[in-house]
C-alpha cells in the first residue's frame, strides 16, 4: 500500500470530491517510473479490500483526465471482475459516492 493513500481516498471522500490519477499521485508525493501504475495498483488493491467488507469502492473519487468525471476504465473492469454490476457506469459512480460520502462524511 502507498502510504497515505487511504485516508488522502476518506478526506476525498468526506468532502464529496474527485481528483485525477496524476493529481492523487502528485498530492502523494509519488515521482519515478510507473507511478500511474504503482498508484493504479495500490488502488486496484482498496478496492479488493473494499468489495471483502462490503464496502463502496474509495477508488470511485478518482477521475481520468478525459473520462467525464469517471474513474478510468480498469476501475470498472476491476470492479465487474469483484462482482459488482457496472452496467451503467454513471449511475454506478454516482451511487458508490454517495455511499462514500455517508461513510467518510
Amino acid at each position: 500500500m502507498i502510504e497515505g493513500l487511504a485516508p488522502r481516498l476518506a478526506e476525498l471522500a468526506a468532502a464529496g470530491r474527485t481528483v485525477t490519477y496524476g493529481a492523487l499521485a502528485r498530492d502523494l508525493g509519488l515521482t519515478g517510473p510507473a507511478t500511474i501504475a504503482r498508484l493504479t495498483a495500490a488502488l486496484e488493491a482498496t478496492m479488493e479490500e473494499d468489495a471483502a467488507q462490503g464496502q463502496p469502492f474509495r477508488a470511485a473519487v478518482l477521475s481520468g483526465r478525459l473520462a467525464q468525471d469517471l474513474p478510468a476504465q480498469g476501475f470498472f473492469d476491476r470492479a465487474a471482475a469483484l462482482g459488482r454490476d457496472v452496467c451503467a457506469p454513471q449511475a454506478f459512480i454516482a451511487a458508490e459516492r454517495a455511499a462514500l460520502r455517508l461513510r467518510f462524511g
